[in-house]
Parts: C-alpha cells; sequence; structure tokens
C-alpha cells in the first residue's frame, strides 16, 4: 500500500485468486512398448478478468506458451500415430456470467474432467444447463459450484443429472449455495443410487438436522460408497448424532467427516465419539471447530484416538478445552495406535502449563507433522518447552503455528536454537506476536544456519521496523528453501521495503510470494515494486 499522494499497488495476485481461466490438458499417451508421457499443458482461455488494471505482464508469454505448446502437443500425438480424447479442467472464479459467456464454456464443459465455477453469480437456470452436462459427459468427475444462488431448485436440476446412469461424478462441492432441508431429499436420492459420488461438500447452507437425518438415509443405503462429507455451518444440533452414528456404523467407506460450527455440545459429541469407537469406518479425518466442546468431551475423543489408529486429522479449534481438556486429549494422542499427522488445537483456551504436554507429545509422536496452537496464551516459557521439544531428534513436526500467542523477544533465542537443530520445520507462523527487531535478529541467526529448512516464515505485527529488514534481506538472499514470506502490519516504510526489494532482485533470492499488507510506502517505492514484479514474473506481491 501506497502512502497517500502515490497510486495504490496494483501488482500482485492473491494465491486463493484464480488470475486467469484455465484449461489443462492432462492427456498421456501409451505408444506400443514404450510409454510417451504429455506433461500438462496449460490451454488458456485468454479472457482477462475486467479488474481495469493493466494487461499482466506475463500475459504475452503465457500466449505464446499455450502455442508453442498446442503445436507440440497435436505434433506428440500426430507423431505417435493416436488421436487421444484431451481431458480437460474448466477453473473459473469471481466471473459474472453473460449468455453468450455461458453458451461458450457449456460447449467446454462437454469435454472437461472437471469443472469448477466458485462465486460465478450461477442460478438454478444454469444448473439445468449443467444438468444437460453431467449425464452427456461421462469424462466429468468432479463439480465445485461454491458460492453461487443456485437455491433448491437448482439442485432438484443437478440431481436430475446426477441419476442418470450415464454419470461418473465423485466429487460435488455445493457451499454456500442457499439450500434448504429441502434439497436433502433430492441429494439422498442421489447417495442411494449413485455408488460414484465419494465427496459431499455442502457446509454454509441452511440444512437444519431435519435435512442431514435425510441424508443420513441415503448413506445408509448398500450403494452409497460416500468417503468425505463436509457438513460445517448447517444449524446441526445434538439431535443429529443418533442418525449420524447409525450412518457411520453402515458406511466404513467414509474417511473424513467435518461437522465444525454447529451447535452439538459435550453430550452429542460424547455420543458421536462413542459411535465411532464402535463403527467399522476407518476414519481419517474429524473436523470439530467451534462445536461447544469442553474438557468434558476429551476423555471421549481421546478413546477415539487412541482406538483408530486410521485418524490422521483431528481438529477441535475454537473450543473451550483447557489445559485440563488438553491433558485428556493427550493420553489418546500419546497412545501407541494413535497415527494423528495434523493437530489443530487453535483458541481452546490453553496456557504455558499444557505446553509440557504438548512437548511430549512434539519430541516423541514421530507421525506428527503439522500442529496449530494460534490464539493461546502459551507465553515465553512455554514457547521454550515446544522449542526444547523441537530439537529432539525423534520430532518430526513440518509445520507449527503459533500466532498471537502472548510470545515476546524473550523467546526468541530458543526459537533460533531450535530452528538451527530440527531440519524437518518448514512452516512457521508467528504473526501477531511482539517479537520486535530485536527478536527478528535472534530467529534470523536460527534461519541462517545450514540445518534450517523454512520455506514458510509469518511475521506479520509483529512491531518490526526498518531496523530488522537488512538481517531478513540477508535470509532471503541465502537461503533458497524460503519460497514464502509475510511481513504485513509492520512499519517498515520505505527504508525497509527497499531493503526487501533489493533481496528479491538477488539472483539467489528464491521468494516466491511476498504478503506486506498494510504497509505505507512512497509512488517511487511503488514504482520500483512494479517494476521488480515485471522483472520477475513468478514472484507474487501481495498488498
Amino acid at each position: 500500500m501506497c502512502a497517500p499522494g502515490g497510486s495504490v499497488g496494483s501488482f500482485g495476485l492473491i494465491s486463493t485468486f484464480n488470475p486467469c481461466n484455465t484449461l489443462v490438458a492432462t492427456d498421456i499417451l501409451d505408444v506400443m512398448e514404450n510409454q510417451w508421457t504429455i506433461n500438462p499443458v496449460k490451454l488458456m482461455l485468454h479472457r482477462p478478468l475486467q479488474t481495469g488494471r493493466r494487461q499482466l505482464p506475463w500475459a504475452e508469454a503465457e500466449d505464446a506458451e499455450k502455442q508453442r505448446c498446442e503445436k507440440n502437443f497435436s505434433d506428440c500425438a500426430f507423431s505417435a500415430g493416436l488421436i487421444s480424447t484431451v481431458k480437460m479442467e474448466l477453473d473459473i472464479q469471481c466471473e459474472e456470467m453473460s449468455p453468450s459467456r455461458w453458451a461458450e464454456l457449456l460447449t467446454t464443459m462437454k469435454s472437461c474432467k472437471t469443472i469448477r465455477l466458485d462465486d460465478c453469480n450461477l442460478s438454478s437456470s444454469n444448473c439445468k444447463d449443467l444438468s444437460s452436462i453431467i449425464n452427456t459427459n461421462p469424462s466429468l468427475t468432479e463439480l465445485k459450484l461454491n458460492n453461487n444462488e443456485l437455491g433448491d431448485a437448482g439442485v432438484e436440476y443437478l440431481c436430475k443429472g446426477l441419476l442418470m446412469p450415464s454419470c461418473s461424478l465423485q466429487k460435488l462441492w455445493l457451499q454456500n449455495c442457499n439450500l434448504t432441508s429441502a434439497s436433502c431429499e433430492t441429494l439422498r436420492s442421489v447417495l442411494s443410487a449413485q455408488p460414484s459420488l465419494t465427496e459431499l461438500h455442502v457446509g454454509d447452507n441452511r440444512l437444519g438436522t431435519a435435512g442431514v437425518k435425510v441424508l443420513c438415509q441415503g448413506m445408509m443405503n448398500p450403494s452409497c460408497k460416500l468417503q468425505k462429507l463436509q457438513l460445517e455451518y448447517c444449524e446441526l444440533t445434538a439431535d443429529i448424532v443418533e442418525a449420524l452414528n447409525a450412518a457411520l456404523q453402515s458406511k466404513p467407506t467414509l474417511k473424513e467427516l467435518s461437522l465444525s460450527n454447529n451447535t452439538l455440545g459435550d453430550t452429542a459429541v460424547k455420543q458421536l465419539c462413542r459411535g465411532l469407537v464402535e463403527a467399522s469406518c476407518n476414519l481419517e479425518l474429524l473436523h470439530l471447530e467451534n462445536c461447544g466442546i469442553t474438557s468434558d468431551s476429551c476423555r471421549d475423543i481421546s478413546a477415539v484416538l487412541s482406538n483408530k489408529s486410521s485418524l490422521m486429522d483431528l481438529s477441535v479449534g475454537d473450543n473451550k478445552i483447557g489445559d485440563s481438556g488438553l491433558a485428556l486429549l493427550c493420553q489418546g494422542l500419546m497412545h501407541p495406535n494413535c497415527k494423528i499427522q495434523k493437530l489443530w488445537l487453535w483458541d481452546c483456551d490453553l496456557t504455558s502449563a499444557s505446553c509440557k504436554d504438548l512437548s511430549r507429545l512434539i519430541s516423541t509422536k514421530e507421525t506428527l507433522t503439522e500442529i496449530s496452537l494460534i490464539d493461546n496464551n502459551l507465553r515465553d516459557s512455554g514457547m521454550e518447552m515446544l522449542c526444547q521439544a523441537l530439537k529432539d531428534p525423534k520430532s518430526k513436526l513440518q509445520e507449527l503455528w503459533v500466532r498471537e500467542c502472548g510470545l515476546t523477544t524473550a523467546c526468541c533465542k530458543a526459537v533460533s536454537s531450535a530452528l538451527s537443530t530440527n531440519k524437518h520445520l518448514k512452516v512457521l507462523h508467528m504473526g501477531e506476536n511482539k517479537l520486535e527487531d530485536a527478536g527478528v535478529e535472534l530467529l534470523c541467526e536460527g534461519l541462517l544456519h545450514p540445518n534450517c529448512n523454512i520455506q514458510s516464515l509469518w511475521l506479520g505485527n509483529c512491531d518490526l521496523t526498518a531496523a530488522c529488514c537488512a538481517t531478513l534481506a540477508t535470509v532471503m538472499a541465502t537461503k533458497q528453501c524460503l519460497t514464502e514470506l509475510d511481513l504485513s502490519y509492520n512499519p517498515l516504510e520505505d527504508e525497509g521495503i527497499r531493503k526487501i526489494c533489493e533481496a528479491l532482485r538477488n539472483p539467489s533470492c528464491n521468494v516466491q510470494q511476498l504478503i506486506l499488507y498494510d504497509i505505507l510506502w512512497s509512488a517511487e517505492v511503488d514504482d520500483e515494486l512494479r517494476a521488480l514484479e515485471d522483472s520477475k514474473p513468478e514472484v507474487k506481491i501481495i498488498s
């Protein structure tokens, strides 16, 4: 962000935003005894977003690459003496669909394996066309329509196509599509009749307990082979658990269940956990964020952890389990049967008292690769215990999220020591902590150590100034493993940004994403950043 008097920087692309609408050919040709592999080819639709911004600097290069790749693809297929069906991906986000544009895309969809049309202002009338595509395109395996006002009428149209024998759809995303319980009856029919469907994502819809009970009936059909069910923000209550447990008992294929942001409460979660222990399914992912859980539920969740060796991903964030609840969870987490890989405990009312158990977990559970402790009051003493665990040779942790944990400069020496010892840690989130320049200088000593392999470092809102930017620039230019750096909400000003830019210009710097939200700089520095992105198009500067 430039200072008043300059122009707001228009460089940079947010990673979750698709800068262009893309078709990807992923065809593989087999020739006689020899296998010829054609790499994925980007075939650009070349419809730039109407943002009022200048032409993106890499557009011409993409155009030339498209023509070259298309020629190579055709030549290879011709020389192989084969005509092969190209399976395409259509991925469009945030585009208003005019009738002519929609008609054009319908022709394209007939040969697509994947169709993603999130935030495209689609309605039930579009679903009638999509139903026909589902019916006539047997290669279509994924359909993603999140954040469109489809309504119950739209889903009814879609389900007509989904119920056709020619349908081979495996993944269906309908998050935030203004659905109600009325949609669940038609979706139940699909679950009962369509064994190809393995993923159903219907979160952020007001399905209610009554609607999801109907879905559970569909899941209990022997023809249903569902593996992933996402029901976040569906206005579920404790009454849903009996139906869920019945479905779990009859569905050994189910691997992922997300119930976050529903008011279940302890009694329901205990009942759910008892069902999970008894169920034949090999659940791999269980998300129960913001479900009204307290320490009372943690013994039952712990029993699931110790009984289900298949469970690798557990999220109970935004529940007030406290230190006593964490201690109970750790009993299951430390059980030899537990093979947990990803553990999210953000905003769980934990303090430094929990860090003794967490440290033992990090240092001994070699399957654990990711842990989030965001927004827990761990303080420096707790962080120092975690750092001691990271130095243990048995620790295989790759991602540590400790944003907004009450940390200061005082813990940075311990963090630096852990960074210089642990070769496995790839992602470190320490934003929203008062590390200050002195703390980051200490961190950089560990970051520069040959043992350190950090790829993503987040230091947003850490009270940093230009004074630490020279050292950060040295890390950027020296550590080729570092590909992502967040320095948002720090008053770096022109002096600091220029030092960071100098590092980006260094041929040894491999940073591909630099995040600089809410930082003021002059129009001159804004021009420098634009020029930098022009010269290094692989770098995304997000501001």
